[in-house]
């Protein structure tokens, strides 16, 4: 064998490996789940982070603390959460570990509302909902994932801001956004902005005729960007249940996005947007599962069992 031959098949070799894995990455089998369970009658309020490979197995409490601990967002191998560990109760700051709950170190010094996050450049600029102080409450903050350095974002003390989520290409968020928090008659939507101009747009507008327009629950909120098709994926409480439905950026489609007869919740899309994760219960939101569905067959599996009745916010993270 000549030393081009040797070349040309080293470099095919490992081409053939390197897609392979990215063929892997796809299928799923580089990815797991992470989601949030209470403990009851353990502390005053105990919440624990599990994580467990796709198919269900190998379910481990990564968190072991008996803080306040929820994630809701993972970028690659990096899992975020936030935590009341080392403060006051239900005092909020923003930590990241591995998929294996090592590693841990809290990411930057601005106190957190209870929200979910996202993040751009790779991972380095996260978007979080904070605070400062009793005043500047539900303000969107730009954190350095590297440095912890912030920057604060919007400045309406009178309005809510949560739940934001960068767009693929990191130029717009989208969010739930509330005028005015303290008109009991009003309530949240999902609005777009555009991060060039500031300019905001609103996507959703609650059928106030609903059965559900009076009872307790969201809205539009917890929205996620779905990484290849050009839709946002987000949980309204209609007919009695929360849902899964979604939107076009431009606000001009609107469907629902899951069809069955139980409630769903919070969720996470795949890197590659083949596969969607989500809590789902019965009617009542008595019990609560983490229940794994492929996009493009539509099957779904549920990966729990009735150990913990809440059992919430699923996201996806590479081992």
């Amino acid at each position: 064998m000549t030393k081009t031959q040797i070349i040309l098949f080293t470099l095919i070799f490992f081409g053939l490996i390197a897609r392979a894995q990215e063929e892997m990455i796809h299928s799923g089998q580089r990815l797991s789940i992470a989601y949030n369970i209470q403990i009851p009658d353990t502390t005053r309020d105990d919440w624990e982070i599990i994580h467990m490979e796709m198919d269900g197995s190998g379910k481990r409490n990564i968190t072991r603390n008996d803080d306040v601990a929820w994630t809701y967002y993972a970028f690659k191998d990096r899992l975020f959460f936030i935590s009341d560990r080392d403060t006051c109760y239900r005092c909020f700051f923003l930590y990241e570990m591995d998929s294996r709950g090592e590693n841990i170190r809290r990411v930057s010094d601005i106190r957190l509302e209870d929200s979910w996050m996202s993040s751009r450049n790779d991972g380095e600029e996260m978007i979080v909902t904070g605070r400062i102080g009793k005043v500047l409450r539900y303000q969107f903050f730009l954190i350095n994932t590297n440095t912890g350095i912030y920057q604060q974002m919007t400045d309406d003390t009178a309005a809510l801001y949560r739940d934001p989520c960068f767009s693929p290409d990191g130029k717009k968020v989208v969010f739930s956004y509330q005028k005015n928090k303290r008109d009991k008659s009003s309530h949240e939507e999902l609005f777009l902005m555009d991060l060039e101009s500031d300019e905001m747009k609103q996507l959703t507008h609650y059928p106030e005729d609903n059965p559900s327009a009076k009872e307790y629950g969201y809205r539009a909120g917890s929205a996620r960007w779905h990484p290849t098709e050009n839709f946002i994926s987000y949980v309204s409480k209609q007919d009695g249940r929360h849902s899964i439905f979604a939107v076009t950026p431009d606000g001009k489609k609107h469907w629902k996005l899951i069809d069955n007869p139980e409630s769903e919740g919070w969720h996470d899309w795949s890197p590659d947007g083949q596969w969607i994760v989500f809590n789902s219960s019965d009617v009542s939101e008595s019990q609560y599962h983490i229940t794994l569905m492929n996009w493009k067959t539509k099957e779904k599996t549920q990966l729990t069992d009735a150990s913990f009745r809440a059992q919430l916010g699923p996201v996806f993270i590479e081992k």
